[in-house]
Formats: C-alpha cells, sequence, structure tokens
C-alpha cells in the first residue's frame, strides 16, 4: 500500500470513528500528517508505511507540539524493518507512542484499547498490582508460594504488586492462575504515561534568524512563542495571560505561503486555536480564517489585544464575505 493510500484509509477511519480531521499536511518538511480532534481528544498524527522513517528529530518535534498544543502524538505504521507491526501492542519511537492501523481500528472505531507495549527485552502488559494483592490474601497466598507458582523471586512478586509491569507470559499465567482480569489497557490518548517513562518536554530549536523579528515583536506583546523547525508554521505562540494558542506563520506571501496559511487554518479548526501569517506584503486580509499581517503592521503591537482583535476581525470579515 503506498503511504498517500494509507493516510487517506487512516484519515477515513478517524472520520468514522467521529474525529474531526485536517486537511493532510501536504508541505515539507512535516513532523505529523494530520490533526484530528474527538470530544476533548485531541492527536497529533504521523502515518508511515515504514516506522524506522520515523527519526529523533521529528519525535521531538511532535512531543513539542503535543505539549503546546495538549494534544497527543501519535504514529501509525505497518512495519519496522522487515516485520509487520503487531496487533493489539503499542510500540514506541523517540518517546511517541506507535501502533498498527489494525490497532487504531480497535481503539477508534471499537473503543478496545491495545494491552500489550513493547520495550527493551520483549512485550509487556500493566498488571493491577492492588487486585493482584486481593487475590493473593484471598487464597491465603504468601508471596513465596506466589512466586514459586510463577518460577519468579519473592521480591519480582512484590514489585508486581507495587505496580511494576509484567511480560505477556507472567500476565497469562496469573489470569490463567486466578481465573481473574488482572491486566489494564495502555493509555494511549494520555501519552501512555503510564507504561513510558516520561521525559522532559524536548528543547524548544533556535528561531530561525529571519524570523527573530517576528519573535521579538510577540514576545513584546506578552506571547510566549515556541519555534518550530518541521512544521507548517513557523512558531506556536502562546498569550501569557489567557493562555490562547496562536498558530503563527512568516515568510514573503508566496503560493507556498498561502498553501501553509490554508493549512494553518484547517489545523487551527480542529486544535481550536487561532493563526496569523506575518508577510512583508499583504493584498488581502486572510486566506480561510488565517489573518495576514504586514510585518510593518505588526511592529506597531503593544500587546496581545492588538495582536487578538486583528485576528478576530479579519478572520470574521472572512466569513462573513
Amino acid at each position: 500500500m503506498s503511504r498517500s493510500a494509507l493516510v487517506g484509509n487512516v484519515t477515513a477511519m478517524l472520520e468514522d470513528a467521529g474525529f474531526m480531521v485536517s486537511d493532510r499536511c501536504a508541505i515539507r518538511p512535516k513532523s505529523f500528517d494530520i490533526a484530528a480532534r474527538r470530544g476533548e481528544d485531541l492527536i497529533l498524527l504521523k502515518i508511515l508505511a515504514n516506522i524506522d522513517a520515523f527519526n529523533e528529530a521529528t519525535g521531538h518535534e511532535m512531543r513539542r507540539l503535543g505539549t503546546y498544543l495538549n494534544a497527543t502524538p501519535l504514529v501509525i505504521g505497518l512495519r519496522s524493518r522487515d516485520e509487520d507491526l503487531k496487533p493489539d501492542v503499542v510500540y514506541f519511537r523517540h518517546g511517541v507512542p506507535v501502533f498498527s492501523p489494525d490497532t487504531a481500528y480497535n481503539l477508534f472505531i471499537e473503543e478496545v484499547p491495545p494491552l500489550i507495549y513493547a520495550a527493551p527485552g520483549g512485550l509487556y502488559v500493566n498488571i493491577d498490582g492492588d487486585l493482584l494483592a486481593d487475590e493473593r490474601e484471598d487464597r491465603d497466598w504468601s508471596l513465596g508460594q506466589l512466586a514459586s507458582e510463577l518460577g519468579v523471586s519473592r521480591r519480582t512478586v512484590s514489585k508486581y504488586e507495587d505496580g511494576m509491569n509484567a511480560s505477556v507470559e507472567i500476565a497469562m499465567a496469573l489470569e490463567e492462575m486466578f481465573d481473574a482480569p488482572l491486566t489494564s489497557p495502555v493509555d494511549v490518548l494520555e501519552g501512555a504515561d503510564d507504561v513510558h517513562e516520561s521525559e522532559a518536554t524536548p528543547a524548544d530549536p533556535e528561531a530561525d534568524p529571519d524570523d527573530e523579528q517576528v519573535v521579538a515583536v510577540l514576545t513584546r506583546a506578552g506571547y510566549s512563542v515556541h519555534p518550530t523547525a518541521r512544521s507548517p508554521f513557523t512558531a506556536v505562540s502562546e498569550d501569557e495571560d489567557d493562555s490562547e494558542i496562536v498558530l503563527t506563520g512568516h515568510s514573503k506571501f508566496t503560493k507556498a505561503a498561502e498553501k501553509r496559511a490554508r493549512i494553518m487554518s484547517s489545523i487551527g479548526q480542529v486544535m481550536r486555536t487561532r493563526s496569523v501569517y506575518v508577510v512583508d506584503r499583504a493584498k488581502q486580509e486572510s486566506v480561510d480564517g488565517t489573518a495576514l499581517v504586514e510585518r510593518d503592521e505588526l511592529e506597531t503591537f503593544r500587546n496581545a489585544d492588538d495582536l487578538r482583535d486583528v485576528i478576530r476581525e479579519r478572520s470574521e470579515h472572512e466569513e462573513a464575505a
């Protein structure tokens, strides 16, 4: 299956599952392909045939965007090297959860989350430690007795009851032994923090020298500006007073810039953010809801309210037109 067909299939599946899906980010370089929202669940999705193409720089960008946009970064792929991704297993690449289209279907359509995740050494599941301890005590078994049945140490059983995760083989043995469900699913939409050691958000890249003036003006106006390196927008800017997010672009107003502005608008509709594109000269006020602001005009803004008013006025004017 071609990557384009795979993106189309995943997009259709998400729409069937009730997600609002953005236009595809048909630009390069790009850290994610589509953004999607269902209720309060927001995801940024990279779709690949071979997940080995997902590199560290892209993973870091997606994790930063996930933090700033309050979204979960995810990768859906078919295989790694010569091996197909196993169904109902969550993998990790550079801190981002990865799974197959079948797993995505079960999660989003059937609402059956995966139970298994891959980590160095094999496949693992979450064990409900409190429930395990209750089942053991109901049988009047000591830690040593259960350890002997499982063929592990007493200390290992104690760790299971304290919340340490177990191999698939151990989990199956426990559930068969006690005839009770002792596992809990991987909470993918929460970033799978319960099974993957949480790492600090990677540091922002340096702003492009051409963008430094725009960053300086926005910072002076009261925004926290987070430059990007592989996105349709050049920065994610947050109003420090009311936490409103603005996707920010900057370049000469070319056909490519107009395309980026349209993608920014589509992503903004999904993510419930506003968007603004700073250009040297503009012949129109907005592009599909992304406000256009000339660089000289931007210099006149003294606070976030000035920019917010311009964005709202120009996007609402376009809607009215």
